[in-house]
Formats: C-alpha cells, structure tokens, sequence
C-alpha cells in the first residue's frame, strides 16, 4: 500500500501531461520497446518479459558497458543462488552476451518458466540509483519487476531522438502514486440494476493515458447518510466472474452489494487492482508457487512483487469525487482502514466482512489473517 501524502502542487493540466507521459513509456516497455530514464545516470530501459533478441541488440548499441538485469533482491537471491541483502530496493546482476537471450531471460525473471541451464558466472553489482524507479515503470503496466538496463552514453541523445525513444524523469515516477490518484476524472456513468440491488450504477474513472479503469458501483444515494457505507473491493476476474473457490472475493464482493441494498445505500469501489496490484497474469503465476507450496504473500515476493501493490489513494480520490467524506468501511483489512484514514477520509467505523471457508481456501484465508492481519474472527 502506499504511504499518505499531501496532494501535487500543481494544477490539473500538468498532472495530466505527466501522466501521459509516463504512460507512454510504460505502454512502450510493455510492447517490447526501449525507454530512456532520465536522472542523475540516465538509463536505457527495456522490459526484460517482452523483450526480443532485436532489441536487446539496439539497448545494447544505444548503451555503454554490459547491459544489466534490474530485479528485485528475493529474484536475485535465486539467480545468483546465494544470499543477497533483502534490504535493498534493486540488484544488477551483468548479464555476459551469451546470457542475452529472451528464453534465458525469461527463466531468470520468471519462477514459473521453465529454468535456464546457465554456465557462465553471473556476478551482481551495486544498481544504478534510478533503478528502483526503473522496476517501478514496469509494474505500471503490470509486467514482472525486471528489467535490462544499460547505463546511457553521454553521446546518445541524438541517436535516442532519431529512433524516437520516450524519456521519462525518474522524479516523476517517484511520484507516480500520488499522480495517478490526483489525475482521476469521471469518464462515464449509467443506472445499472442489480440482481440484489435495482437502484444501482456504475461510475468508471481514469487516469490520462491510462488502460487501467476504476468503478464506483453506487447503490441509492450514500450522500444522505451521515456516514456512507463503502467497500474498497480489488477486482478479481478469478473470483468475481468465474466464482472460483481459491478466494473469497466473488462472495464478499456479492455480500457487499446485498447489504448496501438492505442498508438503503452505499458504494463499493471496485478498483483495477487485481492480486493485491499485481495483474491477473502475475496473479495466475502466484498461483501455480502456491501450488508448489508458497502462500500468497510469499509467491508475490518470489515474483519480484511487494506482498500488497494497491495504491489506496485511487479509492481516497474516488470518494473525493463522489462526495463522500465520512465512511463506514465494509472490511477486514487493517490496511485498508488506515490507508483511507491517512488519505483524509473519516473512517467511522468498521463492519466486518467474512464469509466462511470452503473446501479449497481454507489456507488463503488463514494466510490473510496470520501474515496480513486480517481480522477474519
């Protein structure tokens, strides 16, 4: 989750203009392309999930020194297979020519893949000061958190120009949550009734140049109650359309909807947020190491991922929006409590939110309550 902070000071246009812009870098790496990371030792950057042999070989050219794999401390500990300090937020590991290969590549970054057989000694490095913010730019578009990366020659600029790369400023990724959240803006909204609620609709945000969009599920008119009844609901493909039993999100966003009904009203936001920030696809990875024998939390970090990637903000401004200030959650998610409360919405109160096991979630839900805090009693 991340931290509270005070809102941008700056207007609207240049929220969005920034946005934009890291946007299209973000869209960049995930088609495979390379981007610039401007900072104190600009970078070229390139998805190490999507890359192909040609553009390995262009990040290569457009570079001086070994190209380099930015990846998270608990990634690089498997890699190097031996202890890294886990307190880091990026390693370099130098990746030699013969290890420049997408499908090696790929094992490296990718626990669920099959295992690259690698002779040649991979040494690891201290990374580059802008690499946090270079995993960073890949989690924007939900790619696993790596990255090649090749430290910039001061003669380049005018190649980079030539081939069109995107430049993106570090400073602005580092602010990146707080952007996202400031540059929300209602694109669309219709009435659209419920088989437990006929009086609802569906309100639905973005960010500019976002793929990602938000939804209010507005249920009567929450704005006349003294405190609005809310649920900050992740979207789960898995559990809320297919009803899969590996969760329990399908019956508590349901169970939602059904008491706000009884309630007379509320608001559930349903944020494109799905495997606690990770994407559908990596949540479908995290899945097949619990499998191996991993909980959730766990298969997150051997992913390269925190163990919980939601950005709060995005529900806080939505209430904002909507003009909703005071709230009665609808969670068991300490989290979630004191995310909405730093973000200048008054919590007034909780309603707990849980629903039995059943015969396949039983240890999910326990990992919630031991290592997350839920409070599932």
């Amino acid at each position: 989750m991340s931290p509270a902070h005070p809102p941008l000071n700056e207007d609207a246009n240049a929220v969005r203009a920034r946005l934009r812009h890291i946007h299209r870098a973000a869209s960049d790496l995930r088609r495979g392309v390379p981007v610039l990371l401007d900072g104190d030792e600009p970078l070229i950057l390139l998805a190490a999930e999507t890359a192909g042999p040609d553009t390995m070989a262009e990040l290569a050219a457009l570079g001086v020194g070994e190209v380099c794999l930015l990846i998270a401390p608990i990634r690089a500990s498997a890699v190097l297979r031996q202890p890294v300090d886990l307190s880091v937020d990026c390693v370099a590991i130098r990746l030699p020519p013969a290890v420049l290969q997408p499908v090696t590549v790929l094992g490296m970054i990718d626990p669920t893949a099959p295992q690259p057989d690698i002779v040649e000694p991979l040494t690891a490095e201290a990374a580059p000061t802008l690499g946090l913010q270079a995993l960073n730019l890949a989690k924007i578009v939900r790619l696993l958190p790596a990255v090649l990366a090749v430290r910039a020659r001061p003669d380049s600029a005018a190649e980079i120009a030539r081939r069109g790369l995107i430049a993106v400023a570090a400073r602005d990724l580092a602010d990146y949550p707080i952007a996202e959240a400031a540059g929300l803006r209602q694109i669309a909204a219709a009435p659209v009734p419920l088989a437990d609620a006929a009086d609802a609709q569906v309100i639905a945000f973005r960010s500019d140049g976002a793929g990602l969009e938000h939804l209010a599920i507005v249920i009567g008119d929450p704005r006349k109650a003294d405190a609005a009844l809310v649920r900050i609901h992740s979207e789960c493909f898995t559990g809320d359309l297919l009803g899969s039993m590996r969760c329990d999100c399908g019956e508590q966003l349901r169970g939602a909807i059904r008491q706000m009904a009884e309630n007379g009203s509320g608001i559930v936001l349903y944020l494109a947020q799905e495997g606690r920030g990770i994407g559908l696809v990596n949540k479908l990875r995290a899945y097949t190491l619990q499998d191996w024998g991993l909980d959730t939390l766990d298969a997150n970090r051997v992913l390269g991922w925190g163990a919980d990637e939601r950005n709060f903000l995005v529900g806080a401004a939505m209430l904002g929006e909507l003009g909703i200030k005071r709230v009665r959650l609808l969670t068991n998610n300490p989290d979630k409590l004191a995310g909405l409360a730093a973000c200048g919405i008054e919590v007034v109160g909780r309603e707990a939110h849980a629903f039995a096991a059943n015969a396949v979630n039983e240890e999910y839900l326990a990992t919630k309550a031991v290592r997350f805090g839920h409070m599932l009693d």
